[in-house]
Formats: C-alpha cells, structure tokens, sequence
C-alpha cells in the first residue's frame, strides 16, 4: 500500500499596505465605552497603556482603492512568483477573511462571488478544476485553510494548493472603540505541494477545538460605542479580558496536544509561529505552554514578533511571518532544512488551532 503524500510548503507571498498608521493618529479620536459613556482617561494616556499592553507602535491600513480580494491577489501573485510554479496548475484556491470585500465608502460585506473566486479570476487562471472556495474561520482561518489542504493532498485529491489569509480590519472597526488601535490590513499566501519522502517533513500533525457554549460571543459585530452615531453599520467588538483567559488558558494545551501527535517535546521546536494578535498576551502563553513542560525559561527567540509595526491583520499575520522570514526581511530569524516549527491561532468561534511542520 503506498504511503501517503507529505504537504510541503513551497512558496510564500504577502501584501503589506502603504498607508502607516502611528498611536498618535489616534490622539484625535473620541472613545467610549461599550456601555456608550465617554472614557474620561486622556487618550495620550489610553494610547499609553495601549502600547504597553500590546507593543504595538503603529500598524498598517489598505489603500482606498483596495477590497480584501485585491490584496489577497497581490500576496497570491507574490507567492506564484516565488514558488516559480505555473497558476494553471493549482488544484485548489483557498481564502480565509471573515468580512468579504468592504469598501471604503460602502462599509458592508459582499461575498458574493467568494473572493477565492475573485482571485481566480485576476490571476487569469483558466484551468476549471481550479476549485476556489473562502473560508470563514475568525483569526485561525488561514492556519485552517492549510490544515484543509493537508487533508486534500494526503487524500490525493490533490497536489498543489493556494492557501491565503486576507482582510481589511480597518473597515470594520469602530474609531470611538480604543480596540481599533488593535487592528490592521494585510494579506498572505503560501503554497503546499505534494511530496513522497521516506523521512518525515512538511505538515506533522495538527489539532483544532472550538467552543461555543460559554465562548461564541467574545468576538463579535455590533453598533458603535458612539450614543450619538445613527448609522447602520456594525463594527468588530471584542471582550478583551475574556479573551485574553481563554487564550491563555487553552491555546498552550492545544499546542501541546499537537506536539503529542507528533510524537515532539517542546524542546524539539525551533520557532513557534503565533498569531500576532497582542505581544504581551502571546508572551504569556508562550510561557504557559513551557511550565506544561516544567521549563521557566523561554528561549530567546523562539517566538518572532512583527505586531509592533504591523499591528494584527487577522489571518493575514501568521503567513506574513513566514513569508518575512523566510524572505529574511526579520534580522537574525531563520528556518533552516531539519527545523521543527508551531504554528498556532486563536480567534472568533472561539477557535484555536496548532500545527507542526518540519522544514
């Protein structure tokens, strides 16, 4: 019986926005609460503890002529170059964003063509059994969609798959909610292959949960802080504590259960590749998953972070990483051949997912 397939990664891409949004952008801003009462705190004093809290400096919008599927094209144009492969080879197209195309001066979702269907359609891509579908995940969307083309190349179903996370945050967040400074724009794409190995490499294992009983609403839409906004639009509103729990509490036993699928200690992993969504919060799990391994120290490096200048983009943050690193645009960051790497996610569902992969 023949063995099945290894996914591989063999191509990365991105698109980082031009426009650069500093904290002082925000000093403008009016903030309320989400009971709709003014927040008496100076916002030199909110943007303050802001960026201690997240080490978040300034982060990146999309240009106004852009939607989420232009710059998922531009990051899956980016990837196609790099991996040097033919578009028209391409088994599937998968695009993980939770908010569709929004434009700038129209803040509603439009889905409809997905926008897989979208970029199919701007790469020009002819082939008809180029099957593109979205993917609707919260934050670990893009992680997942690598985790659905791990299932259709192990299947062989396939053997070639894009895989990108985009999304514009900026158009869904409220300016009168001190949780925009969070958020950003950005996109992502990477390429798994189908290769036959006697020695393991590409995709490891992975493990996914959501919770949705007490969780579903941690993230969610709803009207502005604003009492005086008469609009109809909703925005992205989270419960920032209650996150930060969950996160903490459950993110590291995931991750720890994909090391014991791969048969892995943590000792084993030479970088863990974390959703950029809050500095201090991924420290803190990242130190939680090594006291489950009775280790006080975190290795220095292990945990590359580029949230201080890009903010969190949402899926976009994880394959944007990669592509920086592998690209080596993050000074001293590398994934040499032989190398174990976590990637991990957690958001809207509640959803966390982890995977391993060997380079």
């Amino acid at each position: 019986m023949a063995s099945q397939p290894n996914s591989v990664l063999i191509g990365t891409g991105s698109y980082i926005p031009n426009v650069v949004v500093e904290n002082t952008d925000f000093l403008k801003n009016t903030f309320y609460d989400q009971s709709k009462v003014a927040i008496a705190t100076s916002n030199q004093e909110l943007i303050k503890t802001f960026q201690k809290i997240t080490n978040i400096d300034e982060r990146r919008y999309v240009e106004d002529q852009y939607v989420t599927s232009d710059i998922a094209f531009l990051a899956a144009q980016n990837c196609i170059q790099s991996s040097g492969v033919d578009a028209e080879s391409l088994d599937s197209i998968i695009v993980a964003h939770n908010f569709g195309d929004v434009k700038k001066n129209n803040r509603k979702s439009d889905m409809v063509p997905s926008l897989a269907s979208r970029v199919k359609f701007k790469l020009g891509i002819k082939n008809p059994y180029t099957t593109a579908f979205d993917l609707i995940f919260g934050c670990p969307g893009w992680l997942q969609g690598v985790i659905q083309a791990d299932y259709q190349i192990r299947s062989g179903n396939a053997k070639r798959i894009l895989i990108i996370g985009a999304e514009t945050l900026s158009r869904v967040s409220d300016p009168h909610d001190r949780d925009s400074m969070i958020y950003s724009d950005g996109a992502g794409a990477t390429i798994f292959e189908a290769r036959d190995s006697d020695s393991p490499i590409g995709i490891i294992s992975h493990v996914v949960r959501t919770d949705a009983i007490n969780e579903a609403h941690l993230l969610e839409m709803k009207e502005s802080n604003n009492p005086d906004y008469e609009g109809h639009e909703i925005y992205l509103k989270m419960q920032g504590r209650k996150l930060y729990e969950y996160a903490l509490n459950q993110v590291p036993l995931v991750v720890k259960s994909s090391l014991e699928k791969a048969n892995l200690d943590i000792r084993d992993i030479s970088k863990i590749l974390i959703h950029q969504a809050n500095e201090k919060m991924d420290e803190a799990i990242i130190q939680r998953l090594f006291k489950l391994y009775n280790i006080a120290e975190v290795p220095v490096g292990i945990m590359p972070m580029i949230i201080s200048k890009l903010g969190n983009s949402s899926v976009a943050t994880i394959p944007t990483l990669l592509d920086l690193i592998l690209k080596n645009e993050i000074p001293n960051q590398y994934l040499k051949e032989g190398q174990y790497c976590v990637f991990a996610s957690v958001g809207a569902g509640m959803n966390i997912n982890s995977m391993v992969y060997r380079f």
